[in-house]
């Protein structure tokens, strides 16, 4: 497996003219405009889970990091970082926004993962949740991984296809190792590649189409391919510990189905006996006071029930036969302001 050579920069390549979408109508408000105005938020591009690669020179290959979906918007006035759902957490990451104002005066929008690496460099999705907390601390040791850029000194490249924004991304990245670095494409056959990102004990690897344009959502012009099944359920509610007095033996999980959640089974590795000393008090808040439990069909008494609002990335092998988590363990809480998806059976 090798790193793919570095692409010759955009604005110096002859054979592959940059394909631009229809100009829209401008703004009356603004005859005088001469570029694109940068759009206040983009709707990320979503990568649609898969169980075998497709196949083909019209795709390209990268890992799969293990953290939060950030848009950095550098702009004349200032830095904006917006998470997925759009909230403003420019001031959670101070050493990314200070590599942002490093690369203006361009404006531009970037596309990436924001992730703290573990002694063996890879993303540890629970490391960055404990830096940042529960309480809106800051990441001051997070980076981020780009993988896209959607705007360009005044120009919106949404419209042309990924490998032109590709190569536009690597001139504008170049030589950068700071907190903002670009995520390296890899030039090999992606099952090759998956199993060797399972060796190593990464997340998994995303393959983009290089033909398509940037389009929000989950399209298929982006897929995900995982090494280990990690998904984000609902804290249902929690099992008491026998060994640590105010602590927590396991959680309740709860995914969504038909409109509906139901109960996916308990996690009870994980956690240490800080964070779910942590953990209890913010469930204790969130208490089930009805005699009927949130969820049917649980034949376990011991489950203390709670209001399931707060989200949890669980890391697991499998499904059982009848739709429960197997051999789940515990990554941290999400954040609502990341917009995490909950796992939907439908």
């Amino acid at each position: 497996m090798t790193k793919s050579p570095r692409s010759k920069p955009l604005l110096r390549e002859t054979e592959a003219p940059i394909r631009s979408r229809p100009r829209r109508k401008r703004n009356a408000a603004q005859p005088q405009l001469l570029f694109d105005p940068m759009p206040d938020r983009v709707e990320p591009t979503l990568a649609q889970l898969k169980a075998k690669p497709p196949q083909g020179p019209e795709w390209s290959w990268e890992v799969k990091w293990d953290g939060y979906r950030l848009a950095v918007h550098i702009e004349p006035q200032g830095v904006r970082i917006l998470t997925r759902g759009g909230h403003d957490w420019t001031h959670r990451f101070p050493a990314i926004e200070q590599a942002a104002r490093a690369l203006g005066p361009a404006t531009m929008i970037i596309d990436g993962e924001a992730v703290i690496l573990d002694a063996e460099g890879r993303s540890d999705f629970g490391l960055l949740q404990q830096s940042l907390g529960a309480a809106g601390n800051r990441a001051s040791n997070a980076i981020l991984y780009a993988f896209d850029l959607l705007y360009l000194d005044g120009h919106d490249l949404r419209g042309i296809e990924y490998r032109s924004r590709r190569h536009l991304l690597e001139d504008t990245l170049k030589d950068q190792n700071a907190a903002i670095r670009l995520s390296e494409t890899i030039d090999a056959d992606p099952v090759a590649l998956l199993e060797h990102a399972r060796s190593l004990g990464l997340e998994g690897i995303v393959g983009k189409h290089v033909d398509q344009p940037y389009r929000s959502g989950r399209t298929g012009d982006w897929v995900k391919l995982k090494c280990v099944q990690s998904e984000a359920f609902f804290i249902a509610g929690y099992e008491t510990s026998t060994a640590s007095s105010g602590g927590i033996a396991s959680l309740a999980l709860a995914a969504y189905s038909g409109g509906e959640i139901i109960y996916v089974g308990n996690v009870g590795t994980g956690f240490k006996e800080a964070e779910a000393l942590k953990l209890r008090k913010m469930l204790d808040k969130l208490q089930w006071k009805q005699k009927r439990p949130p969820l049917d069909g649980v034949e376990n008494n011991n489950i203390v029930w709670v209001h399931p609002t707060l989200i949890t990335e669980i890391e697991f092998r499998a499904w059982t036969a009848d739709g429960k988590l197997r051999h789940a363990a515990y990554k941290g809480l999400r954040e609502r302001q990341d917009n995490a998806d909950v796992f939907n059976f439908a």
